[in-house]
């Protein structure tokens, strides 16, 4: 084996183990910081050249998903999210209608915006809305874990992996709203009557409360700006436009978000600093550790030897199991990542099989995705702390149940087989 593909597998190893390990171990480093350190192992070890590492990472994708950041950006700045979690704290109903207006907002908005972004902001807001009601904090928040998660696979710009497998495959939004709107709409169903039906009777405080010692001040909630939320539902309006036609994303998308940059409201510094630059840095590193790895002839290798023994994630009863289990390891943006870069001939329907599969498997565990850990961070910094156990009791139905009706829609639709097509 050559000395440069053996540094090259060396490096791939320990960077998806750290993935899976989600950080390393008495330090401070996340799955960000470990993708970083495995790109500049490959450097320093002179497995790739700059110029090398710089070709494989794929800029279009990048710059999407920086457009699409910058157009969620705005409904931040102008106080949109703020406004539509906190009006849970004073809208008309029992707790259970609470828990689905939880689903409904959460669910929704995943479907539009970065979810990353939006789980950031909204996470403190929903906490003070429900304890404002006497509310336990706790299954609010696993529902809107999970209605983010869900909704997020409504549309092909709802997470960073949907983005992702858009912008490689070269789907459109029709095609992909048949996939997967249904199946993501029906999850949304599926985390209200689970949530719902596991913490019944408990979705109030306690006589006593939850919380000691006592909860911090609620935090301060932007005001709205309904000019400025309508931009953004105009550059929004534009982005789904552009992804019903053939024309390049990356291109036209920049303009749209672009044009929100020049604003007499807010400065662009605030614009820029909403984008979540850390998710950034990870998409652009993994494509360069893994786009080495696709490059040796082991990759091709191991794709030629699955697909001799019928064994590739292009039918569901192999894709949807792998899925699971990789997104709750590695990490579902990882995963996507690596998939697509090893396998870049993937069939359409396995495509949209994977934006789907890999968007509801992160309901399984607390650590499922990088959007859970940030709830459970941000819930943490507000004194409620969500325990693993107590997520995945709901989690864990919520994602079977969930992905069983997703791959009985994708087959009886047609978009995959169940087995896998023997020639």
């Amino acid at each position: 084996m050559p000395l440069t593909a053996l540094k090259i597998y060396l490096v791939f190893l320990l960077t998806y183990a750290g993935m899976a390990a989600g950080r390393l171990p008495w330090l401070r480093v996340d799955r960000t910081g470990i993708a970083l350190l495995g790109l500049i192992a490959l450097l320093g070890s002179q497995a790739l050249t700059l110029d090398e590492i710089g070709a494989r990472i794929d800029m279009p994708t990048l710059m999407l998903l920086f457009a699409l950041m910058l157009i969620s950006a705005q409904f931040v700045t102008s106080g949109f999210c703020d406004a539509v979690f906190a009006r849970l704290g004073t809208a008309a109903g029992s707790p259970l209608r609470i828990l689905g207006l939880t689903v409904a907002v959460s669910g929704g908005l995943a479907a539009f915006l970065a979810n990353d972004i939006l789980v950031f902001v909204a996470t403190p807001i929903l906490i003070d809305a429900v304890r404002q009601r006497g509310l336990d904090p706790r299954p609010y928040l696993i529902a809107f874990i999970a209605a983010s998660n869900a909704g997020s696979a409504a549309t092909i710009i709802g997470a960073p992996q949907t983005i992702l497998i858009g912008q490689l495959g070269g789907l459109r939004l029709p095609t992909y709203l048949a996939a997967c709107g249904i199946p993501a709409t029906v999850a949304l169903v599926i985390v209200f009557a689970v949530v719902g039906f596991i913490w019944r009777g408990k979705l109030a405080l306690s006589a006593e409360g939850f919380q000691s010692p006592p909860p911090p001040p609620p935090v301060a909630v932007r005001r709205h700006d309904r000019n400025q939320t309508n931009k953004g539902l105009v550059a929004l309006a534009a982005l789904l436009v552009l992804f019903c036609t053939g024309l390049p994303k990356d291109v036209f998308s920049l303009p749209i978000a672009a044009l929100l940059l020049i604003n007499r409201k807010f400065t662009s510094r605030t614009m820029i600093a909403a984008v979540d630059w850390p998710m950034l840095l990870l998409v652009a590193c993994l494509f360069g550790v893994t786009g080495a790895l696709g490059n040796t002839l082991g990759a091709s290798a191991l794709i030629d030897w699955l697909q001799d023994i019928h064994l590739l994630p292009d039918s569901l009863v192999v894709l949807a199991p792998l899925t699971l289990v990789m997104s709750c390891t590695i990490g579902n943006m990882p995963f996507v990542i690596l998939l697509l870069q090893l396998w870049q001939d993937m069939p359409a329907g396995a495509l949209h099989g994977l934006a789907l599969f890999s968007s509801l498997s992160g309901n399984l565990l607390l650590i499922g995705s990088l959007s859970n850990l940030i709830i459970a961070e941000r819930a943490s910094e507000s004194g409620v702390n969500l325990r693993f156990w107590e997520f995945a009791r709901s989690g864990i139905p919520i994602t079977l149940a969930s992905m069983g009706f997703a791959v009985f829609w994708l087959y009886v639709t047609g978009f995959m087989p169940f087995l896998p097509v023997v020639d």
